[in-house]
């Protein structure tokens, strides 16, 4: 992280590429450490909160100037000096260095099985913080159940594409927008959403979801926030919730610069309930989250997308492209093929 970035998409002024060496042999590793070689990197766009250098509405704590940013990240032990780590095992680190290599306490990985039968991105996606957000967010706080109408923004995208299809397994209506017709098709053809639409050719959101959700909405799945927010509220049903996912909308934006929210007394009116989330208050739920997860993939019941980018050097330019919608399903990098 060289500069933070208030506001605005961080470009190369902002993140810059460095090359180190980093000693292998034995005596410059520590006792109870290990040496992971990067082979898969998630991108996500929550990350850029961490570099305005400010608060902005989310408590993370920023990068620090001049450290290596941190993402989710798939590895492969190349050396330990930990029992219970050997070289070539799989791991998964929560908060890797955006980096091909480092040293890192064995404490903080969690190996993958080579052999579940799971191609190593979905670890980063539907097995992951974004399969897990949307399960929180459609499971726990919204609460599904048959029959319920639900809407999702940013449909087609890491978290969106699953939230939908938790929602329709459990036997809800879904419908989802996106940014283009090739999303909107894919969100009904292979995702399963009963309706959809391109949000960037149906720009009067109240007329949109008027047609596409004409029983109201019980609950809504938030990622984008701003005028779409207001919108949903002029149409959720009594006592709709609503899981605060994210505000993908304003991230580049300052606070006092984004868009308000005029209708907020709807809430009291239809007794709505809206609440913001963090995955890491709800730790204690992953274990139930990957035993049902894993259940649907291995019975063909959840599909998953890929945006597959190549090289570390080209992190700047991915994490850039997330706030373009030019992208679909997760986003990931392919560090080491």
């Amino acid at each position: 992280m060289a500069a933070y970035a208030p506001e605005g998409v961080p470009s190369s002024d902002h993140l810059k590429l460095r090359t180190i060496k980093l000693p292998l042999d034995s005596d410059s590793i520590p006792d109870q450490h290990v040496v992971v070689e990067v082979l898969w990197i998630s991108v996500d766009p929550f990350i850029r909160s961490k570099m305005t250098g400010n608060d902005g509405g989310l408590d993370f704590p920023q990068f620090g100037l001049g450290e290596v940013i941190t993402e989710l990240a798939i590895g492969r032990v190349v050396r330990s000096k930990d029992g219970k780590f050997s070289e070539g095992d799989l791991v998964l680190n929560a908060f890797s260095p955006v980096a091909e290599f480092y040293v890192v306490p064995a404490a903080v990985l969690r190996k993958i099985d080579p052999t579940a039968g799971v191609e190593l991105p979905n670890y980063l996606s539907a097995l992951g913080m974004p399969g897990f957000t949307a399960w929180l967010g459609i499971e726990v706080i919204g609460e599904a159940k048959p029959g319920s109408n639900v809407y999702i923004s940013a449909a087609a995208g890491g978290v969106g594409m699953f939230a939908g299809q938790l929602a329709k397994l459990k036997g809800c209506r879904v419908v989802g927008s996106a940014g283009s017709d090739e999303k909107v098709k894919l969100l009904k053809e292979e995702f399963g959403y009963d309706e959809a639409f391109n949000y960037r050719k149906e720009t009067d959101f109240d007329a949109a979801l008027s047609k596409y959700c004409p029983n109201g909405i019980d609950i809504y799945f938030e990622n984008v926030g701003g005028k779409m927010l207001e919108a949903v509220l002029n149409h959720v049903n009594k006592y709709a919730r609503i899981p605060l996912c994210g505000m993908i909308s304003d991230y580049n934006t300052p606070w006092t610069e984004r868009e308000g929210v005029r209708n907020l007394l709807n809430m009291v009116g239809k007794e709505v309930m809206m609440k913001g989330f963090l995955v890491a208050s709800y730790l204690n739920r992953f274990g139930d989250f990957v035993k049902e997860m894993e259940g649907y993939f291995k019975q063909g019941k959840i599909n998953s997308k890929h945006k597959v980018y190549n090289g570390i050097e080209c992190f700047q330019e991915c994490f850039a492209s997330l706030f373009t919608s030019s992208n679909i399903g997760k986003v990931v990098i392919q560090v080491k093929p």
